[in-house]
């Protein structure tokens, strides 16, 4: 069975490097779902914070659901990821150390449910980004050369 992908966060993988990636439950209200369901989710400059032992998903906007307009909630609010406990205290001691944040990277449905797939990551320096920059269009050109001495 393949999952939906509703929305990917493809500015997380240009800003940071991706060591690790978890899988994680999100807790929404009734209209949150219905809009998550039609793809109504932006990722961009979101993060998730451990506070008080509990996982909690920050600055993602799901857009309000317009048949619901009475029961809508703030669409930037701060929502609950759901991780069991050892894994969250394991995950709090790795960001912990030096330049190591939690980045979503992308939200899908698996069985009807919404799951969230984060990331520990390192930021990137500007030359890092440089770098993969300048290895994708060499390996662009790489290819096209290949195609056009193919047809002759």
């Amino acid at each position: 069975m393949t999952d939906k992908i509703l929305a990917t966060n493809r500015k997380a993988y240009h800003d940071y490097q991706i060591e690790e990636t978890y899988e994680t439950g999100v807790a929404l209200t009734g209209t949150e779902i219905k809009s998550v369901r039609a793809g109504s989710v932006n990722l961009r400059d979101s993060y998730a914070q451990v506070k008080n032992g509990e996982l909690w998903l920050m600055n993602v906007h799901i857009a309000p659901y317009e048949p619901a307009s009475r029961q809508n909630v703030d669409p930037y609010r701060d929502r609950k990821l759901l991780m069991h406990r050892k894994e969250i205290l394991r995950l709090f001691g790795r960001v912990m150390e030096k330049g190591l944040t939690l980045v979503p990277l992308k939200m899908y449905l698996k069985k009807n449910r919404a799951k969230l797939e984060i990331g520990l990551a390192r930021g990137k320096r500007q030359y890092d980004k440089r770098e993969a920059i300048g290895k994708r269009d060499a390996a662009r050109e790489m290819d096209r050369a290949i195609k056009t001495r193919g047809r002759g």
